[in-house]
């Protein structure tokens, strides 16, 4: 139980751009989701707020409305937003969420941008999202609580809480926790933003705001929290480093101790190809005959040939190029005797680059640009080997889902992936980004697939792995506690 400096019971309010099932474009939305469920698990009171996008508007019926509207005046302009609750869907226990709605916003057909790029007044909108958040709490807790912002858009509200807030005594009491999922976004604005924001011009200095003449979100909520965590421990070490930080790794070294890694987890009662129903027939590592009914599904819904002694290298992923598309298509790798699957969108010359194989290695490549949940548990039970030959990967959840399901992962050694996934035990690891690199993990694995009874201990080890979130939960839990009674330590000597 999380405890404030006087004592009482503490909860967490979670402040996301992406929420699984509602809005996601990556991992983050199904993390925040799979953590707040967990933290309800553990007693935890928990409270998520997330834009009401068009997206949620269209696919789930009417929400409660949350009291009246809030109308706030930041950077010369008022704003109003009204607040929609609901419960997370899913197995219990149901964390609260609360959807901030501010149509001329969020009534758009993207969270972040359209195919022009990112809009233009994203500051606008996540600086309206946020103060409508803080200024709801209130309405969702009664005593202090966690304000965990997620990524460089509710990063700002954390900023707001220290500066905005910083003499209202019931905020005072909250801890604050910020967590960086992808670094490689920060929220870069010019120096104008400031007072578009209504941010202090005090803030606006080498230790905050300011990076290189212009405004950095991320850096601001950052800086302002009690504590900051990364998705990985390794992560967490390459951040601070001038090659892994996204030129902030002289700010993550300066936070100290109050900088730390987590791993992510997944669902695995989710992900347990025991009892999932999306799959066509189930498997353990106990008994594994079922995974070669799946892969032989697989390979029909790919329009492929069957062969069961075939390998089947699977790829599920935002195609951009964080996540390795250059080796994969400039490597030779397409080469190797095997049938190579892809699932995900995302820019647009990877998409054709892809599409085009497939068009001319029918047999060979297949390709699925329409992501969902569905697919991809089918796409993981299938496969043989899970392909993540990542730049960088500060957690990933693919390699740990795809460890539960017997496809072993050849991937490269960074972030969470060199956390989660052993080296010639459970899956392939490969250290630098070249194609010689990468082709020597490959063979690596080509030729441990072909000795089945090396292939299928290391399918076991890998299934074995426990991936669940009750450790990082733990772990939060203790960083949340960090937070409060750092607190409490300001309260005492101010």
């Amino acid at each position: 139980m999380l405890r404030d400096g006087a004592g009482a019971r503490a909860g967490v309010v979670h402040l996301t751009a992406e929420l699984a099932p509602y809005a996601r474009t990556g991992g983050l939305g199904e993390a925040v989701a799979t953590l707040a469920r967990f933290q309800a698990k553990a007693g935890i009171p928990v409270v998520i707020f997330v834009p009401y996008y068009r997206e949620v508007a269209r696919r789930h019926p009417p929400l409660a409305r949350l009291g009246e509207p809030i109308t706030f005046d930041v950077g010369g302009r008022t704003e109003t937003v009204e607040l929609l609750e609901t419960t997370l869907p899913g197995p219990g226990p149901h964390p609260r969420i609360v959807f901030v709605a501010a149509p001329h916003y969020f009534d758009r057909d993207g969270i972040y941008g359209d195919a022009h790029g990112d809009y233009r007044d994203n500051a606008r909108r996540w600086a309206c999202f946020c103060l409508g958040a803080l200024a709801a709490i209130a309405r969702v807790m009664d005593d202090a609580c966690v304000v965990h912002a997620h990524d460089w858009h509710a990063a700002l509200a954390i900023t707001y809480l220290r500066t905005w807030f910083a003499r209202d005594p019931r905020y005072a009491r909250h801890g604050a926790v910020a967590s960086v999922h992808n670094a490689g976004f920060q929220g870069h604005f010019p120096t104008a933003t400031m007072g578009d924001l209504g941010l202090p011009w005090e803030a606006y200095n080498v230790h905050q705001l300011e990076w290189y003449g212009r405004v950095n979100l991320l850096k601001g909520g950052t800086a302002f929290a009690d504590a900051v965590v990364t998705v990985s421990p390794t992560h967490a070490d390459e951040l601070r480093t001038a090659d892994g930080g996204f030129g902030l790794h002289e700010h993550f070294r300066s936070l100290g101790g109050r900088f730390v890694g987590i791993t992510n987890g997944i669902d695995q009662d989710v992900w347990n190809p025991a009892t999932d129903p999306h799959i066509p027939a189930r498997f353990s590592a106990a008994d594994l005959e079922g995974k070669a009914t799946c892969k032989a599904s697989l390979q029909r819904l790919y329009g492929m040939p069957l062969g069961p002694r075939t390998p089947v290298v699977a790829m599920s992923a935002r195609m951009v190029y964080q996540k390795g598309l250059d080796l994969i298509l400039d490597s030779g790798f397409l080469e190797l005797p095997a049938q190579f699957l892809f699932l995900g969108a995302g820019e647009a010359c990877y998409e054709r680059a892809l599409s085009a194989l497939a068009r001319e290695h029918p047999a060979t490549v297949g390709v699925q640009l329409h992501f969902t949940d569905r697919f991809e548990h089918r796409l993981l039970a299938g496969a043989d080997i899970c392909l993540m030959p990542s730049m960088y990967e500060p957690c990933g959840l693919t390699q740990m889902r795809a460890q539960r399901y017997g496809a072993l992962p050849l991937a490269r050694r960074v972030g969470g992936l060199a956390d989660t996934v052993e080296d010639g035990v459970t899956g392939f690891l490969f250290d630098e980004y070249t194609a010689a690199s990468f082709l020597a993990g490959a063979a690596r694995a080509v030729h441990a697939y072909g000795n089945p009874p090396t292939w299928q201990a290391m399918q076991r080890a890998a299934m074995a792995r426990d991936f669940g979130w009750d450790r990082a939960e733990a772990r939060y839990r203790v960083v949340y506690q960090f937070a409060l009674d750092r607190r409490a330590g300001e309260a005492r000597r101010s």
